[in-house]
């Protein structure tokens, strides 16, 4: 289990972006008829997604160099 501050640092990163993700998605729910009304809730939509995408990236990457012993 070598550097053990360098994974921290990246799995804090990596929870970040889910929380980030979590609260991104609760705005757009409860906002989510205003939004229709000036039609901006699938630009909303489609970077929550891509929001989510990159998070699950991230894990996969983290997970994918801890695996190979670079992390």
């Amino acid at each position: 289990m070598k550097n053990t501050k360098l994974r921290m640092v990246w799995i804090f990163n990596n929870i970040f972006c889910y929380l980030m993700f979590i609260v991104f998605s609760i705005f757009v729910v409860i906002n989510k008829e205003d939004l229709q009304l000036i039609n901006r809730l699938s630009i909303w939509v489609i970077a929550m997604l891509l929001l989510l995408m990159l998070s699950m990236f991230g894990t996969y990457r983290i997970c994918g160099w801890i695996k190979e012993g670079k992390l």
